[in-house]
């Protein structure tokens, strides 16, 4: 058939104008080799009511041929037929041909070969009873209309090969089969082949920054076989950076970037209070009604109009002269009148009889065990059971006589039984929620016997295991050989029934709760005495029981009733069906069996292997209860039965679908009707109207059509209304679908041990639409949804716990899965094995569809099947689904018979533990409730007004600075030099042996000293060498590549000596050239550098092979070593003629990967080292400790040459040397008693994570921290506040201060602008408002709330420096309740970039620009970063009180998306928590797609789960809908120096595919 076509679908964007007979014809075409051809039969099916009992007619159910009825019976064991319905399967079939000649445009998610094992399937599989819970059926009307759909689309080859640039981004095939040495299987020449098509179509797109957001609907489906976006051999450098940003691809759903201002910004600030905080209560009320776009109701949604529904009451219950007044009552009768009669014959695995119980027997041996529970188990005085204790029966299904033993046994008894499923493992599905029913019903015994009690888990020492949740349990075998004889006089208690509990029956809640609902001693017998009058039982009857006898209808008919009635029961065990099918129609046969009792998924079996079973005879059934015929789904599995077992005497109206609940038990059964009666009609529902809870007959579509049979008229002595699903009981309209409620004394009456829920579901009075009670009489809720029909008989469509509702409107589960299993899940799906449950997910519930995928299913396959699920269930229910995963086989928790446990499969699927192999995330479909994006609003006011405005709301302009530099006296000599070069000369005169600098190694040893004139005279040397050697002149630029050590700063002074510009470069990692050296090629290039001072090592590594293999090294400017340099003095020293003149370059990656040098000259060098020494009160009798890179920045300040201007000792520490000692940082500081440190993130992190578990060994080293006042983080971000506040607590117990730890904050046109120094007071913690963030507003919450985010002060501003805060945009002054661009003014700004063709427009911009309004004069430069200004409680130095600055990211970082303004660090956040196994996340956009790369440090099986949780929590925390999600190893997000992540280098890798993923995911 059409399976192993190529078929690829779009969205439904694409629909071409076709007419409608057009369409006919065309979709007839189509159709044909898809109809199962039978003669002169039609193909147009139409739904009839009634059914004729003629041998062949059915009208839900296509006749057949039978060749095609025998190679259904061959797959047998493929497909879950609980569902199974012909025209549904045509329905789907043909609302997916709807779709026609559109093409999905998902592009498939890429894979690691080899990333996922399938776990093996077991080698025989016999049909499963499978899918989300075990009411199995039968699927028959859902499978033409998807072949027909994939007729449509069929495509030429051509199709495939000219699907352009759109790939799946990373990872092409190449890398995917090569990257863990599968064998080199690619084809080259094929590659090269789509390389070229690929080029050819990149050479005709046009890529260009555009500003209207992209259209996803006209992206090109890609080649599956390539998976590239950019061939390998384009190099994406050509394009400028604001290109590749923009338009690589064209992307999701064109989202308008514009919205209305959020509503709630609140006045913040007033200048003299502090802010006014809201009241906590404010805080933590859920705020999603300002988040949340409310969908507006659609005016044709439709609505119920009928009248209100009057309670429908059941016939009443007849008087019968004879009835026993308690069911062991009627047990005693039958021992001693029928001791003879058959009461029960058990099977072996083989569906032959076992042993046959009789009823004199059934009661002997109850009797021993009452006896013996009550008297032998404890002492005479202390017995272990006293009547009204509880007991848990845990029997398996293979024995029922046991448990029919233990079950009247403990009637007899009076103590109550608790029927549970044998435990197969600690870890069973659902085990701990037994654990709390078995807890909640206060069980401390469990009866057994003796085989069951040898297959229980044991421990090593024998004993039985544990089980998670469970109290401990003391086990009782019941096995006859154990009993004893009750003693002569002792008799039973059998006492008139009465409200006492008789016995409890599990049941388990959609969330998995179970809870034990307890059935009265009355109600036992109402419930026979019902069920008897309902199904005219009769004494000696004989009834086949196919279903569980210890819940349900399988107890209710097959262990009570039939005891009541003194019928034989035949039961025929879960394992016996498995084995053998037909066993169940076999025992009917053969012990001409009045009553059978059944599921669908019985019938379906029965009905698959029937060709081996051709003199089965059915005629002796009277009735043939059909337990799960409250499923919608039933009525097609009963009609394919009736269909098949017609001429083997099955009559029509045997057919008995029944409903039921476990808290009101039966609630309605078809009755047996007499020959040549009329059946009852079929709802033909529709599902739109039954998603808005009305009942409308389907008229206008026939592929979303419901239809369902009656289960027959209401219990006798029962009365049943329906009411409102949610809210107050109100009573529905009749045209509405609402939830069954029953009141009646054949129910339970309440949840054991929970009286809180009870009251809930067993004492619900409903009330009319005024609100006013309709009586006193109480009902029980029956969780069945469903409605009264015609003729009082009562139709079904569903339950509460498989209800979904998605944005106001409700689906079913069921009816979900079914439209899945229509869509030929033959190739993919396992024994049509499917859960579909929601998870709420940002103020909705989202539809989450889980299959087992088949051990063969390939890729595409599976790909094709989950897009076109989507495609069917969209068409057919009108809902998108949020996620669609494939497992592999048998790995989802099972229910005891098998099924799926849906509670437990979803709680593997929040916490990440499901492990799919297949994933599918549609957010943009089905995600509806977003906020409306934000529009920016012109500003329209003039900035006059604006701050006007501003005064008068008593805002003030946000604006600190540090203290005067002028003002404070200084009486160092130092102050006398304008240049370095002359203070360290001036050092090396008045005291040459105080040591400077001191470098340790990874020992802690001082590997080299240098005293004043010791540095002094080596820079002498390393003059002499330049203007010898080097013949450099004056102004020339000068490369020093030197690892981190006093050599550097030697050569730093040897080039201000010379009169030459110094340029710091960070030496090429010796193990990685390929990576790093090209960096330093292009900064020496840059600099136009006249030489390089280097070490001979270095030097070496510079003209290497290796070095050649990735750089010219035949082009590199005169390289002098200065190891072993002659002693010479240069004949003078260079002074410039003025303190503007340069002193160096600092060159330095940003985050954003843009390369830039900043001129520093002298007079900024002069007055930073100054406000250095003020702020951390640096003299000649201080020491320093430093460990962090001396390249550029703050770093390079302090290691070279802060200590020649204030003259203290630096202890260097080269970061490098903490790989292989890690303690040695922290030693350091504790040995020489440092009170002031400096280091970087990276350092702190070493720390943290390395030694967070070591603090007791230092501790016993003898490292005591509590010296340290100061540790400061040199950085240019935001402060990490978890990370300095883990390493604070980590080595609180070392000593170290808590107030110690701060953070520097510098950017490239200030080196230095905060810096916590000594006298300033502590930096200060605020909680700010993300959602206003968002819109650069700041409005300060209370720690704890709801989207809160702590940011920590930058530190305190150094003096000298004046920070304001400015509207990026505008150029003026903000208020500060207000985000914008921090712009610094002070003596140590950088005088501009170092560029090669002078872009003095940039220079201008960054270095020197005034405010547009406001103090106009000052220049200010421009630090690219957002912040604000916060006036705090806290007092500085000068008394004043203290304005904070706090940095909240860099502006080239943000993400413009919605309209909204989000900074990465905030996404990575949460995506960190979302799941353990997160070691790192990074987050860019492609045009405007969100795109997450997370590291995964788990096993590669682990990949997918991450896939729904990141797109969870970013939707949840940050209202973003995540584009794709790329999963990858440890350590590919690059890193830079000073630990800050480059998330442009990672979005070039990801663009130009080098990440070799293991997973990305599209979430289209």
């Amino acid at each position: 058939m059409s399976r192993d076509c190529h078929v690829s679908l779009m969205p439904a964007n694409f629909l071409c104008d076709i007419t409608q007979k057009g369409y006919e014809k065309k979709r007839a075409k189509l159709l044909t080799p898809f109809v199962p051809q039978t003669q002169n039969m039609d193909v147009s099916i139409q739904l009839t009511p009634g059914l004729s009992s003629g041998p062949t007619s059915t009208p839900n159910a296509v006749p057949v041929a039978a060749p095609r009825q025998h190679r259904a019976h061959r797959s047998g064991g493929t497909r879950d037929d609980r569902y199974r319905s012909d025209i549904h399967t045509e329905a789907v079939q043909a609302a997916l041909a709807r779709h026609k000649e559109e093409k999905m445009a998902l592009p498939m998610p890429t894979k690691r070969r080899s990333a996922f094992v399938q776990s093996p399937a077991e080698n025989c599989t016999p049909p499963d009873t499978s899918s989300a819970s075990e009411d199995e059926g039968s699927l028959r009307r859902r499978q033409a209309a998807i072949s027909a759909m994939l007729a449509q689309n069929l495509q030429s080859p051509e199709y495939w090969i000219n699907r352009s640039v759109q790939g799946s981004s990373t990872s092409s095939s190449a890398s995917s089969t090569l990257s863990h040495g599968d064998g080199k299987t690619h084809n080259h020449n094929h590659s090269q082949g789509q390389t070229s098509v690929l080029a050819d179509v990149l050479a005709h797109t046009r890529i260009e920054s555009s500003s209207v957001p992209p259209d996803v609907t006209s992206t090109v489906p890609q080649d599956r076989n390539s998976r590239v976006d950019l061939p390998p051999n384009i190099a994406v450098k050509g394009m400028t950076r604001g290109q590749s940003r923009s338009s690589m691809m064209d992307t999701a759903g064109g989202v308008p970037a514009h919205s209305r201002v959020s509503t709630k910004i609140q006045q913040l600030l007033n200048t003299l209070k502090r802010p006014k905080r809201p009241p906590l209560s404010e805080f933590f009320q859920d705020d999603s009604e300002e988040i949340v776009e409310v969908p507006q109701p659609d005016p044709n949604t439709p609505r119920p109009e009928g009248r209100q529904i009057i309670p429908v009451k059941g016939e009443p219950l007849g008087v019968v002269s004879n009835w026993p007044p308690a069911l062991q009552a009627a047990l005693a009768r039958w021992g001693a009148t029928q001791a003879k009669s058959p009461a029960l014959t058990a099977l072996d695995i083989t569906g032959k009889p076992l042993y046959t119980l009789t009823y004199g027997k059934l009661w002997s041996r109850s009797l021993k065990l009452a006896y013996t529970l009550l008297n032998k188990l404890g002492t005479k005085n202390e017995p272990v059971l006293k009547p009204g204790d509880r007991v848990a029966l845990v029997y398996p299904n293979s024995d029922p006589g046991m448990f029919w033993v233990a079950f009247y046994g403990c009637l007899l008894a009076e103590v109550i039984p608790v029927p549970i499923e044998v435990p197969l493992s600690r870890k069973d599905a659902g085990s701990q929620q037994i654990g709390f029913l078995l807890g909640s019903c206060g069980v401390g015994l469990a009866l057994t016997s003796e085989v069951c009690l040898k297959g229980l888990p044991k421990t090593q020492n024998g004993e039985i295991m544990q089980f998670k949740g469970w109290p401990r349990l003391k086990w009782v075998v019941t096995d006859t050989k154990y009993l004893t004889k009750p003693s002569k006089d002792w008799q039973p208690h059998i006492p008139t029934a009465n409200t006492d509990t008789a016995y409890i029956e599990y049941k388990a809640s959609k969330e998995g709760t179970v809870m034990g609902v307890a059935v009265s001693k009355i109600s036992i017998l109402t419930h026979c005495q019902a069920l008897t009058q309902a199904c005219n039982y009769c004494e000696g009857e004989t009834l086949v029981n196919v279903l569980d006898f210890k819940k349900d209808s399988g107890l209710w008919h097959g262990v009570l009733t039939s005891v009541m009635n003194r019928i034989h029961t035949i039961s025929v065990p879960y394992s016996v069906m498995k084995a053998c099918p037909l066993s169940w129609v076999q025992r009917v046969h053969v012990h001409k069996a009045r009553v059978a009792l059944v599921k669908c998924r019985d019938l379906h079996w029965a009905m698959m292997a029937h060709r081996d079973q051709k003199d089965a005879n059915l005629s002796s059934l009277r009735m043939l209860i059909v337990a799960d015929g409250a499923n919608p789904w039933s009525v097609s599995s009963c009609d394919a039965f009736l269909n098949v077992f017609q001429s083997h005497g099955l009559k029509p109206e045997m057919i008995c679908p029944c409903a039921s609940s476990p808290e009101a038990m039966t609630v309605a059964i078809r009755r047996p009707g007499a020959q040549g009666t009329p059946l009852p009609a079929r709802a033909i529902l529709s599902m739109a109207g039954l998603s808005h809870g009305v009942i409308r007959v389907n008229t206008e579509d026939k592929n979303s059509a419901l239809t369902v049979q009656d289960v027959g008229h209401v219990m006798p002595g029962a009365l049943m209304c329906t009411v409102k699903p949610d809210g107050p009981p109100m009573l529905c309209k009749t045209d509405e679908i609402g939830e069954i409620v029953l009141n009646s004394r054949a129910g339970g009456t309440m949840y054991y041990g929970l009286p809180g829920v009870t009251k809930n579901t067993f004492e619900v009075i409903p009330v009319n639409s005024g609100g006013t009670p309709i009586g006193d009489v109480p009902f029980t809720r029956t969780g069945l949804l469903g409605f009264v029909g015609p003729g009082s008989l009562v139709f079904v469509v569903g339950k509460i716990e498989g209800l979904l509702s998605v944005s106001g409107r409700r689906h079913n589960a069921d009816d979900l899965v079914a439209t899945a299993l229509a869509v030929e899940p033959v190739k993919t799906v396992y024994r049509g094995r499917i859960a579909v449950f929601s998870v709420t997910v940002f103020y909705d519930e989202r539809i989450v569809i889980v299959a087992e995928q088949r051990p063969d299913a390939n890729e595409e396959d599976s790909f094709q099947w989950m897009s076109r699920v989507l495609q069917a269930i969209d068409s057919i229910h009108q809902v998108g689904l949020y996620c669609l995963a494939l497992v592999p086989a048998n790995t989802l928790p099972k229910t005891p018979l098998g099924g799926i446990h849906v509670s437990e499969t979803k709680q593997h699927f929040l916490e990440g533990s499901l492990h799919p192999c297949n994933i599918l995330m549609c957010p943009h479909t089905c995600v509806t409730n977003l906020p409306k994006p934000r529009q920016k609003q012109p500003v329209g006011v003039g900035p006059a007004s604006i701050m006007v405005g501003n005064l008068v709301a008593g805002k003030r302009i946000a604006q600190a600075s540090g203290r005067d530099l002028g003002l404070i006296d200084d009486q160092e000599q130092s102050r006398k030099h304008q240049f370095l070069s002359e203070a360290l000369q001036w050092r090396a005169q008045t005291d040459p042996d105080h040591v400077l600098y001191m470098l340790l190694n990874a020992k802690g040893v001082a590997v080299s000293t240098a005293t004043c004139s010791q540095l002094h005279k080596r820079a002498e040397k390393i003059t002499a060498a330049l203007l010898e050697r080097g013949g450099i002149n004056t102004g020339d630029n000068v490369v020093l590549l030197y690892p981190p050590g006093i050599d550097l700063i030697a050569s730093f002074y040897g080039c201000l000596y010379a009169g030459c510009i110094p340029v710091t470069v960070r030496p090429p990692h010796p193990q990685n050239l390929a990576a790093t050296l090209p960096t330093v090629r292009m900064i020496i290039d840059v600099s136009k550098a006249a030489c390089i001072l280097t070490t001979q090592t270095l030097m070496k590594i510079l003209r290497s092979k290796e070095a050649a293999a990735s750089v010219n090294v035949k082009t590199w400017p005169s390289i002098i070593d200065t190891d072993d340099l002659p002693r010479k003095r240069p004949s003078h020293i260079y002074k410039p003629p003025t303190a503007e003149m340069l002193a160096y370059l600092d060159f330095s990656v940003s985050t954003t990967g843009m390369l830039t040098g900043v001129k520093i000259s002298h007079s900024a060098v002069n007055a930073l080292c100054r406000s250095i020494k003020l702020q951390c009160e640096l003299y000649s009798s201080r020491q320093i400790a430093i460990c962090m890179d001396p390249y550029c920045g703050l770093g390079f300040v302090l290691w070279c040459m802060s200590s020649v201007y204030s003259g203290h000792q630096s202890i260097l520490i080269p970061p490098m040397e903490l790989e292989t000692s890690l303690p040695l940082w922290l030693s350091t500081l504790s040995q020489y008693k440092i009170r002031d440190t400096f280091c970087s993130y990276s350092v702190m992190e070493l720390c943290t994570k390395g030694l967070g578990t070591q603090t007791e060994a230092l501790k016993a080293r003898g490292v005591n921290l509590s010296c340290v006042r100061s540790c400061v983080v040199i950085a240019e971000e935001r402060p990490r506040l978890a990370l300095t506040q883990s390493f604070s607590k980590l080595f609180k117990d070392l000593g170290l201060s808590p107030r110690a730890v701060s953070t520097a904050f510098g950017a490239r046109v200030n080196l230095a602008i905060c810096l916590q120094g000594t006298a300033g007071p502590d930096p200060s913690t605020v909680y700010v408002d993300m959602k206003s963030l968002r819109h650069d507003r700041v409005r300060l919450v209370e720690r704890g709330a709801p989207q809160s985010l702590p940011l920590m002060e930058s530190g305190t501003i150094l003096p000298g420096v004046r920070v304001i805060i400015v509207n990026p945009e505008t150029r003026g002054p903000l208020g500060d309740s207000h985000l914008g661009e921090i712009w610094v003014s002070s003596p140590h700004n950088a005088s501009g970039y170092y560029t090669i063709y002078g872009e003095e427009s940039l220079q201008a911009d960054h270095f020197n620009t005034r405010l547009s309004f406001g103090d106009t004069e000052t220049l200010w430069a421009r630090t690219g970063y957002l912040g604000f200004v916060r006036r705090t409680e806290l007092l500085d130095a000068s008394g004043d009180r203290h304005d904070a600055l706090f940095v909240v990211g860099s502006l080239d970082e943000t993400l413009e998306l919605r309209g909204l303004r989000y900074h990465p660090i905030d996404i990575e956040t949460s995506v960190s928590r979302a799941h353990r196994s997160i070691a790192e996340s990074a987050v860019f956009t492609w045009t405007n797609l969100l795109v997450v790369v997370v590291e995964l440090s788990g096993s590669e099986q682990e990949a997918l789960d991450l896939v729904p949780l990141v797109t969870n929590v970013v939707l949840k925390e940050h209202h973003l809908i995540v584009g794709v999600v790329v999963i990858v190893d440890p350590g590919v997000i690059p890193i830079n120096s000073r630990g800050e992540k480059q998330r442009m280098h990672l979005r070039d890798s990801f663009l130009a595919d080098q990440l070799d993923p293991i997973y990305v995911a599209y979430n289209m």
